[in-house]
């Protein structure tokens, strides 16, 4: 009896360390909700220790017109100047998360606006259609590892 008790907890235990099967769509809600949380505190433009911590340590931006931006040294730097800039605002909603086949790594679109001064020093908002790149770390969390984005394509203009 005693070996029978000590086999199913063996098992019970075994049973508990084995990895959950993947879930796709649990996982893409997941993701969407991490995203939507950075892209809040990402809008509020007031905290660039927590803003950057969306992003792996050995992250890559790539910005429209602009240099590379790697790992997380050159992350905080970009991040601190974009929040310094008068009257700068960002905000995204990503969207069509897919997977890598064994659920590691993940994909999604998304589209954005961000406010700058325009040329005359008035706020303007420039629109944005971005992808971004997500790892599942080994502490379980999704980090995004390639940022990059530039502009939807134009209106047709009338003749």
């Amino acid at each position: 009896m005693k070996r029978m008790l000590s086999l199913w907890a063996l098992v019970l235990f075994a049973a508990s360390c084995s990895p959950r099967p993947f879930d796709a769509n649990t996982e893409a809600k997941a993701l969407l909700a991490r995203d939507a949380e950075w892209a809040g505190i990402a809008a509020a433009g007031s905290d660039v220790e927590k803003t950057i911590s969306y992003w792996s340590d050995d992250a890559v931006i790539i910005p429209p017109g602009q240099p590379v931006v790697e790992g997380k040294t050159a992350i905080r730097a970009f991040v601190t100047d974009s929040f310094k800039i008068p009257g700068f605002k960002i905000h995204w909603v990503s969207r069509d998360v897919r997977f890598s086949p064994d659920g590691q790594l993940a994909y999604m679109r998304g589209d954005s606006e961000m406010t700058v001064p325009g040329p005359d020093g008035q706020p303007m908002t420039l629109s944005g259609r971005g992808l971004t790149i997500w790892r599942h770390d080994a502490d379980g969390v999704w980090r995004c590892v390639v940022d990059t984005w530039n502009d939807p394509p134009r209106a047709a203009v009338a003749k």
